[in-house]
């Protein structure tokens, strides 16, 4: 009985590693282990190569293999019969497989040993289930099943019925909770630099999180931004190495560590990146503790959703910085004199810290301290978008600022942390900070040693 390969998709995740076995061309045979098998479409499979050499000379000298892989999550098995076709080293689906491996590896304690050497792209000729000799216990099924595209049509539907940027980020949160049942979610946002991700907005941890930071280019998230394409893991087992890594990542010199919202032993992982016309403008990433929580239509259906919050972020974004100015009436306030509210504030990578305690770096950093010194000077608490895109001392670009989603990341921060500082948006446009008290602003210098 022929089995097609999009049946049994979750038999390529890598749970249970797969069995290739081959002869050479003296007929001895020879039975490998993989890390990863990768379904391709419906006639092909990719098998990743970090170093089975005798498997690649065999494949190489009588072109077939026979391959048996596992479902994870029922146990099931199939064979199939390959003959090779190819070998790369590159491309999209070189790309994909290699940073399912890094992220998987990473889980594991093997970051710097499971390197992918290269994939070998096989057509499949048949593939034909095991029978088991006792009947496989079927997987527990904890809620009804979801239509996926229904559920993603409506909340693409909307976020772009709004039309403020953080309306959007709170109805995509939403919404992946409601629609999805995926209680655990985070969208992150790139820093001016591109090299680093901060969070913007969570959903269904103790503390928000707002501010901490994942390296574009490692782990689940860095690596979904890094290619901008999404990133799903199945079952990472040891996934608390994950979240060790982040932490680890976020210290720096001169700062503290914003604790970034994650489940403590996650086992299934999702990230897919906001990417419009060629940005990037974030990440929307989702966890569970429970393996095999995400799908490929999950993938699927949130990389739609993905898709639409970039872009409507994308449009929030220009009509910002195109927009005319409105006309509200400036506020000032009398600075009060009771209290001293200590800043200190460092030009090098923008961070800044209340009353000791850091608080953020980079753009939303600068942007703090340009409002700060403006109320010590003169007393203002009002500031447009429009002005503080054109203010010199910010050296804002003449495009791709990002200036909405760091004003909503410094806001959310502030919000979150509490203390005498904090800012509002009383109308479009519009920022306005509260202060009780005069800050005090040290300018220092960081060691970069």
């Amino acid at each position: 009985m022929k089995t097609r390969l999009g049946d049994i998709r979750d038999s390529f995740e890598g749970v249970i590693p797969s069995v290739i076995a081959t002869t050479g061309a003296d007929g001895m045979p020879n039975i490998s282990y993989l890390s990863h098998v990768h379904y391709v479409d419906e006639q092909h499979v990719a098998v990743s190569n970090q170093f089975f050499s005798k498997t690649a000379a065999n494949v190489r000298d009588r072109g077939v293999a026979t391959l048996m892989v596992v479902d994870g999550r029922t146990g099931r098995q199939h064979i199939l019969d390959l003959r090779f076709l190819r070998s790369t080293t590159g491309g999209e689906l070189f790309e994909r497989a290699a940073s399912h491996l890094a992220v998987t590896s990473l889980s594991q304690g093997m970051g710097d040993v499971m390197k992918l050497r290269s994939l070998e792209i096989y057509e499949v000729i048949e593939c034909r289930p095991v029978v088991p000799i006792a009947s496989l216990a079927e997987p527990e099924e904890t809620e009804p099943p979801r239509d996926r595209l229904q559920a993603a049509a409506q909340l693409c539907a909307a976020v772009a019925e709004r039309e403020d940027a953080e309306a959007m980020l709170d109805c995509a949160l939403e919404g992946v909770e409601k629609l999805f049942g995926f209680s655990n979610a985070v969208v992150l946002v790139p820093d001016g630099e591109g090299d680093k991700l901060s969070t913007i907005a969570s959903r269904g941890y103790p503390a928000f999180g707002i501010g901490s930071e994942v390296v574009v280019g490692e782990g689940t998230i860095g690596m979904a931004a890094a290619l901008r394409r999404p990133l799903r893991i199945c079952d990472m087992r040891r996934g608390q190495r994950y979240a060790a890594a982040v932490q680890a990542e976020a210290m720096r010199s001169g700062s503290a560590v914003i604790p970034f919202p994650s489940l403590p032993q996650p086992r299934s992982q999702l990230a897919a990146p906001l990417a419009s016309r060629g940005r990037l403008l974030g990440v929307l990433f989702v966890e569970s503790e429970k393996a095999f929580a995400f799908s490929h239509r999950d993938e699927e259906a949130l990389s739609l959703v993905a898709g639409q919050l970039a872009t409507s972020l994308l449009l929030a974004e220009r009509e910002r910085s195109e927009g005319g100015a409105s006309r509200w009436s400036e506020h000032r306030r009398p600075v009060p004199s009771e209290r001293r509210v200590q800043i200190r504030y460092f030009p090098f990578d923008g961070s800044i810290f209340v009353e000791g305690d850091y608080v953020i770096r980079g753009l939303p950093g600068r942007l703090l301290q340009y409002f700060l010194s403006c109320y010590l000077e003169t007393g203002r608490v009002d500031f447009s978008n429009r002005e503080v895109r054109r203010a010199p001392s910010l050296q804002l670009p003449a495009f791709k600022d990002n200036l909405e989603t760091r004003l909503i990341l410094l806001r959310r921060r502030l919000e979150e942390r509490g203390g005498p500082i904090r800012l509002s948006r009383p109308d479009r446009g519009r920022i306005r900070l509260e202060c009780e008290g005069v800050p005090e602003i040290e300018i220092a210098v960081a060691d970069r040693g």
